[in-house]
C-alpha cells in the first residue's frame, strides 16, 4: 500500500486489508498521537506524518507490501538510541517490522518522546 492516494489518515487506515497490520498501524497512530501533542498529523508522501506546525514531517508510519514501517526523520534521534536501534530491522530513517507481533511499541513510545521533547533538524 506504499504510496496511497488517501486524503487523510482514518483513509488510510481503511484501505489495510490485513487485520494484523491494521491493528498495529492503529496502534502507532494512538502512540503518535498520544506522545507528540501539538503536533499535526498529516498525509505526505502517500503516509501517515506528524509535523511540528508549520514544520517539516519528523515521524511517519506505513503499510508497506513486506512489513509495517515507522519512519524516524531525526537523524539527532536516531543516534540517540543507537544501542537501542542495534538489534532492529533498520534502513536510514525507517524501523520495519516484517512480523506485526515483532513491532517494539515500548521503542516506538520512546522514540516519540524524545522527538517531542525538543525541536531538531528532520532530514
Amino acid at each position: 500500500m506504499a504510496g496511497s492516494n488517501a486524503e487523510d489518515v482514518d483513509t488510510y487506515l481503511a484501505e489495510v486489508q490485513e487485520p494484523d497490520r491494521l491493528t498495529a498501524l492503529v496502534r502507532i497512530r494512538e502512540l503518535c498521537r498520544t506522545e507528540l501533542a501539538g503536533y499535526e498529523e498529516v498525509m505526505a508522501w502517500g503516509m501517515p506524518c506528524y509535523r511540528r506546525k508549520d514544520g517539516e514531517p519528523e515521524i511517519a508510519f506505513a503499510n508497506q507490501k513486506q512489513y509495517v514501517s515507522f519512519y524516524l526523520m531525526r537523524p539527532d534521534i536516531r543516534e540517540g538510541f543507537e544501542d537501542r536501534l542495534a538489534g532492529q530491522d533498520i534502513g536510514k530513517g525507517c524501523l520495519r517490522f516484517r512480523r506485526t507481533e515483532r513491532v517494539d511499541y515500548d521503542l516506538v513510545r520512546d522514540l516519540l518522546r524524545a522527538t517531542a521533547a525538543a525541536p531538531g533538524e528532520a532530514c
